[in-house]
């Protein structure tokens, strides 16, 4: 039997954690998984991302070190000192592959492996890449963990967005391999909807790349339009920054994140996704299974969730593209079509088998 240990940041609902969470529940019985974290969670949602590992019997381990939210120099100690624990783990389960997911899981595992060559010889690693953009102030040690993930062919990029922009910055093609979604099994109606209105909804964390500033423009242009209300959930650096933008807008209301929010994604009449650049959208593609239309910025990472002549998106976060799209494509447009196009490309392109089959065919290759 292989036995697959996952490394993620912390037992948290992110993309790159849903990710690797979506792999471990393949029914595969050749295949054990187990999920380790490299900062103990402690979100809003740890709590239901534990549960949901329990629920699928699926082996999970908590990280000693504790998390302080929105620090970075934190995260880089906790990077520092996962082989200092993690030794004991890998000596007690002997994992044939180690599957590292975003930049501070992938920097642990390249100290573990070069703290213990000997040990790790025969330890495969695979590691996801989840965004178009990488090593955020980090960008020395970046180099050097790309460089090793290179020369091991670790590499499997999620997106044709993130390949061409890895290509672009580290000069490799590594495969594809699309994130895959299995649609929701519990519907619930989201009980804050507005009568009457167009209920918008934006959901994510409330830092740059998310286009938060962009969301607060939206939001103000359209102050005076009542047809529309906006229902955003999140946190984040810019939250206090949304927060005082829009304290007087009539038309939004700004909550903490939601709990279980996939089963409340059929409620919306739109989902709203104004950011810079992602990896690939689970969110975009959760929506149109969802039968919710997604109003994206064409972003690498987004654009890729939806067919190639989707009406409703902007180029460059464009204000006044918005504006056209809110006062007359949405108005006179038929939303139904739009559902039944988007739902049926991401039931198309993005199946949770095919990409679990396609991992575990990576993880079996010796």
């Amino acid at each position: 039997m292989k036995r697959i240990f996952h490394i993620i940041s912390h037992f948290d609902m992110g993309g790159a954690e849903r990710v690797a969470l979506n792999i471990a529940l393949s029914p595969n019985a050749d295949i054990e998984y187990h999920i380790v974290e490299v900062i103990r969670g402690r979100s809003p949602f740890t709590k239901q991302f534990v549960c949901e590992m329990k629920e699928a019997h699926i082996a999970y381990h908590r990280s000693p070190i504790a998390t302080i939210p929105f620090h970075y120099l934190f995260e880089k100690l906790a990077a520092l000192l996962f082989p200092l624990w993690f030794v004991f783990l890998f000596l007690k389960y002997r994992p044939s592959v180690i599957h590292c997911h975003s930049e501070i899981p992938e920097w642990a595992t390249y100290r573990f492996y070069h703290l213990f060559p000997t040990l790790t010889r025969s330890c495969r690693v695979v590691r996801t890449i989840h965004n178009t953009s990488l090593w955020h102030g980090l960008q020395k040690t970046g180099r050097k963990v790309e460089a090793w993930l290179q020369s091991l062919q670790a590499n499997i990029a999620i997106s044709t967005s993130v390949l061409e922009a890895y290509e672009k910055a580290y000069h490799d093609l590594p495969p594809i391999i699309y994130n895959g979604i299995a649609p929701c099994q519990e519907r619930k109606t989201y009980p804050n909807l507005v009568t009457g209105k167009i209920n918008i909804l934006f959901a994510g964390r409330m830092e740059e790349q998310k286009g938060i500033s962009h969301l607060a423009d939206i939001v103000t242009r359209l102050k005076d339009d009542d047809r529309y209300y906006f229902h955003i959930f999140g946190n984040g650096r810019l939250k206090d920054m949304l927060v005082q933008r829009l304290t007087d807008a009539p038309n939004a209301a700004i909550h903490p994140p939601l709990f279980g929010l996939s089963a409340y994604l059929g409620s919306f009449d739109y989902l709203l996704m104004p950011s810079e650049h992602e990896g690939l959208a689970l969110l975009a593609i959760e929506a149109s299974m969802e039968g919710t239309p997604v109003i994206i910025n064409d972003a690498k990472g987004l654009s890729d969730t939806l067919p190639s002549d989707w009406l409703l998106k902007v180029e460059h976060n464009d204000i006044e593209a918005y504006m056209h799209l809110f006062t007359h494509t949405i108005p006179q447009g038929d939303r139904a079509a739009w559902a039944e196009k988007a739902k049926l490309f991401a039931l198309t392109h993005f199946s949770l088998q095919q990409m679990q089959q396609a991992y575990e065919k990576v993880y079996l290759k010796e």
